[in-house]
């Protein structure tokens, strides 16, 4: 597929959460698909009639174990961020029809404990979790989400003591 064809796609809606603890650390999953050291924030698809906060509190769940009582709501983004996936992965991922997402995020705080997070959950994503500071996560992170995931940690900065 070359760019001209993937500019005519159009982007998958989307939710993206930045779970910050106590320590002012951010939740990240090591992806289970990827064989490079990928390492990202949970996030995932909005079902059709579904409102993003919602999709937000079920995609948490979905990927971590994480319930809605054990966090939060602190902020969520003005804006959608879009990003571009890499053109090599476009035809492997939600059926070639998407060029990328476009993001809503939101931040939550983790009122929990750990042994709550569990991500072994029924369509498990990560492979491993742990708690980052934002500029570590900022440095483990697939490239093609770099932006977007400095656009979020400057929104939510005030949130998060670095």
């Amino acid at each position: 597929m070359n760019s001209k064809d993937t500019s005519l796609l159009s982007y998958r809606p989307c939710v993206g959460i930045t779970l910050v603890n106590n320590d002012n650390k951010i939740f990240a999953g090591k992806r289970l698909d990827n064989d490079i050291d990928a390492w990202q924030m949970p996030q995932g698809g909005i079902d059709d009639g579904e409102k993003p906060i919602t999709a937000a509190f079920r995609e948490l769940e979905e990927e971590t174990g994480i319930l809605k009582n054990s966090v939060n709501h602190l902020c969520t983004m003005d804006e959608w961020i879009p990003y571009e996936l890499p053109a090599d992965l476009i035809p492997h991922l939600w059926g070639g029809k998407f060029r990328g997402q476009i993001q809503k995020w939101f931040l939550f705080k983790f009122e929990g404990n750990d042994q709550e997070i569990n991500i072994q959950t029924r369509h498990p994503e990560f492979s491993h979790w742990q708690w980052m500071k934002p500029a570590d996560l900022i440095t483990s992170i697939v490239p093609f989400k770099l932006t977007t995931y400095t656009r979020v940690l400057k929104y939510f900065k005030k949130y998060i003591d670095d």
